[in-house]
């Protein structure tokens, strides 16, 4: 099977957390022995911001790191029909260009005898919903939702016929524990700032408990505006910047727990859905202490981390978790032991090649939703 993928950025992670699980999936698909063929734009602002962060070197990198996974940045002249040639399978990630998600939807109508897949990873259904009805979905057979409320959303208000639960998931060849390495410091953090939908979570669950306990931490992640950066100076935690994706296990292997953070939308309107931080962690073997979010599909039974519902909360877990080595490692492996079960990326290709052999027919007419829910 010939799959391709269409994404803002496939070399670049900077602000893209999407990266990290379209790399996974792709390797997976390769190593099934499926040709893989990824197109990013030249111009996209992940990998222009990437190369003004200093991040050459890590995008050149990244090639070598997804063998089998052919990588065709484009410009403004993009041959379509060239880059759908002999696709069995489409897969348009939500942050390109409704211009290019229409077209390659028109390519599917006109006669296009592959299955055409739209893949929503963010929370804009409900904290930007006019910006995702600028999306034309005619022609596409389905949707890939990051999970179930999100697919429910997008049934419930007509922007698709089928609706797919698809979560993110851990890239294990990469996620990994590293024993080789020792621990060096308490607490490590990696995610960025969030546009403001997370920056009293951040105080709350992180600089203040860390600076209260006088923890090392170290916290990596971009976009962090001049008081945040003030905030974490002041709790003594250091700011290490932007962490390319492929380079955080080593910086979980250094540290002896991490802290889940999700954004606002995710924590009060979309239950559910974690950050995939939150597997990549668990797939290191790195105790995980989380601020409140709801697992609502119970994608981690209890035991696979701490779950705290105040700052004064976090501080008492991180203590515990850290004066008590044979419990935080035991969590650890029951987490690791989780996700190796249930959230791979493996997991997710063989879902999704599921998904795809139920839609090798033309698109049907927008008339009347059918729900089409999907384990993970």
């Amino acid at each position: 099977m010939k799959c391709v993928i269409f994404c803002h950025a496939f070399s670049s992670c900077w602000n893209n957390g999407n990266a990290h699980f379209l790399r996974g999936v792709a390797r997976e698909l390769a190593a099934l022995n499926h040709e893989i063929v990824v197109h990013e734009p030249v111009d996209g602002w992940s990998r222009l911001n990437a190369l003004r962060d200093g991040g050459s070197v890590s995008l050149g990198e990244i090639p070598a790191l997804f063998p089998g996974v052919s990588i065709r940045p484009y410009d403004r002249s993009l041959d379509l029909d060239d880059a759908l040639d002999g696709a069995d399978l489409v897969l348009v990630h939500e942050w390109n260009e409704p211009d290019l998600v229409k077209r390659v939807g028109r390519r599917r109508l006109a006669g296009g005898r592959f299955a055409l897949l739209f893949h929503d990873t963010h929370h804009r259904a409900v904290t930007a919903p006019d910006e995702l009805a600028r999306f034309d979905l005619n022609g596409y057979d389905g949707v890939l939702a990051f999970g179930e409320v999100l697919r429910q959303i997008y049934l419930k208000l007509g922007w698709a016929n089928r609706a797919f639960t698809w979560h993110e998931a851990a890239d294990t060849t990469l996620y990994r524990p590293l024993p080789q390495i020792t621990p060096e410091r308490d607490l490590v953090w990696i995610g960025n700032w969030g546009d403001e939908e997370r920056s009293a979570e951040l105080r709350q669950y992180l600089i203040e408990p860390v600076g209260a306990l006088g923890l090392e931490a170290v916290i990596y992640g971009v976009r962090y505006p001049s008081e945040a950066l003030d905030a974490i100076a002041a709790a003594g935690i250091r700011y290490g910047g932007w962490l390319p994706a492929h380079r955080a296990p080593e910086a979980f292997a250094k540290a002896r727990i991490t802290v889940h953070v999700p954004r606002a939308p995710y924590a009060r309107t979309l239950p559910g859905i974690p950050t995939i931080r939150m597997f990549e962690a668990m797939a290191c073997g790195i105790p995980i202490v989380s601020a409140p979010w709801s697992d609502v599909e119970t994608l981690f039974p209890e035991g696979t981390y701490l779950r705290v519902g105040s700052g004064a909360e976090m501080e008492q877990a991180l203590r515990a978790l850290l004066s008590d080595q044979p419990m935080a490692i035991a969590m650890a492996a029951q987490a690791r032991e989780c996700v190796l079960a249930h959230h791979t990326c493996r997991h997710r290709a063989e879902q999704l090649l599921q998904i795809a052999g139920r839609l090798g027919r033309p698109p049907r007419s927008a008339t009347s939703a059918e729900l089409e829910g999907a384990s993970s």
